[in-house]
């Protein structure tokens, strides 16, 4: 038997090396597909549903776990980002050549970074708040511990008295 390098978990796909690059490219190439098949239906829905559609089987795919994508590699980011632009083109009907920043803000979608960082962003204030499962306030406390360590060494006191309060008020939560 030999071993794996890729191990698909709860529908991400981890590499040996963790560095997601095959979760990024199956998320790539699923969502091509399922654009190529909404372009041979695209005359026949109106524009809302159509759009509708774009963003329950595309953009449902596209963020799906994307927040084990925080930190990967900007190339990685970029083929993201390309699905999300070609999305908003076939939404609108336009060009490759046109520019989609514009037709992202038309439908108030963020890019795939700012979409990651805002996922993010709600996962801790769950977890400072007590509204997360206890999964992630233990391993943001846990994260946050050995955080702490590398900065006991450090002369920046205030940012390590931050991050002890911050790991008891954790894991007074999860008791």
């Amino acid at each position: 038997m030999t071993p794996s390098t890729i191990v698909r978990d709860l529908g991400i796909y981890l590499d040996s090396d963790v560095s997601m690059c095959s979760q990024a490219t199956r998320t790539v190439s699923r969502c091509f597909g399922i654009l190529r098949q909404l372009l041979s239906i695209r005359r026949l829905l109106s524009h809302s549903v159509f759009q509708s559609l774009v963003a329950a089987l595309v953009l449902t795919k596209l963020y799906f776990g994307n927040a084990t994508l925080a930190g990967i590699l900007s190339f990685q980011l970029d083929c993201l980002q390309t699905v999300m632009n070609a999305s908003t083109r076939l939404v609108f009907q336009s060009s490759r050549h046109d520019h989609s920043t514009p037709l992202l803000h038309r439908l108030h979608w963020l890019r795939v970074p700012e979409q990651t960082a805002y996922k993010l962003t709600v996962l801790v204030y769950q977890c400072v708040h007590g509204l997360a499962p206890a999964y992630p306030i233990y391993m943001t406390s846990v994260s946050l511990i050995l955080l702490n360590n590398g900065l006991n060494h450090s002369t920046d006191k205030s940012k390590s008295q931050f991050f002890l309060h911050y790991t008891y008020f954790c894991h007074k939560n999860i008791e």
